[in-house]
């Protein structure tokens, strides 16, 4: 499993396009990693960044810490934030500073 704490911008760009779990009690929700977007100057190494995730419509998510899982690097809680509504879904990010 990677650490969260030393993966940087460039480590998640490897990842755009690829699919992210949310495993709950009620359901599993797919979010796509969607953009990698470097914020600048921050406290870990290679800077702040942002990431961006695409999900579905139905359910909508609020902002809270959610297991999100993926095959290349195993399963960690993030805090996710609803950023916007696309007709295909609500988008969610997470702040890495």
């Amino acid at each position: 499993m990677a650490d969260l704490n030393t993966m940087t911008a460039e480590d998640f760009s490897k990842l755009e396009g690829f699919v992210f779990t949310i495993t709950s009690t009620e359901a599993e929700i797919d979010l796509e990693l969607v953009e990698v977007k470097k914020l600048g100057a921050g406290e870990r190494k290679g800077g702040a960044f942002a990431l961006l995730w695409q999900g579905p419509l139905d359910p909508a998510l609020p902002q809270a810490t959610y297991r999100l899982s993926q095959a290349e690097i195993g399963a960690h809680d993030i805090f996710l934030v609803p950023v916007a509504q696309k007709q295909v879904g609500y988008q969610y990010e997470a702040i890495f500073t």
